[in-house]
């Protein structure tokens, strides 16, 4: 990403305060930034993440709870979230223990 616009580096930032040891969702993304039908462009913002293990977009998985891909590969996102104490069964997260909601502001 060479200029980001206001879009991409709200997605960069809010993923940016999800914890470790929790994920949240392409759609809990777009619906935090005030865009709820916007979780594909949040999850292409994500793939050209300029810094994936600073900005841990590992966190972010599909609304059913399936990892999903990462720009680093799929083991090491697997890989990071179990030494995060992300439990993974058969390639999904456990939303209902792991979950990140952000408010209900756009911030």
């Amino acid at each position: 990403m060479d200029v980001m616009t206001g879009f991409q580096s709200s997605v960069l930032k809010l993923v940016s305060r999800v914890p470790r040891g929790k994920v949240t969702t392409y759609g809990e993304l777009a619906r935090a930034i005030g865009n709820p039908g916007a979780y594909r462009a949040v999850g292409n913002i994500l793939a050209r993440n300029p810094t994936p293990l600073k900005i841990p977009c590992h966190r972010v998985v599909r609304a059913n709870g399936v990892l999903g891909g990462y720009k680093l590969g799929r083991r090491l996102k697997e890989r990071l979230l179990l030494e995060e104490g992300v439990e993974i069964k058969g390639g999904k997260v456990n939303l209902k223990k792991y979950f990140f909601q952000y408010s209900h502001s756009k911030k």
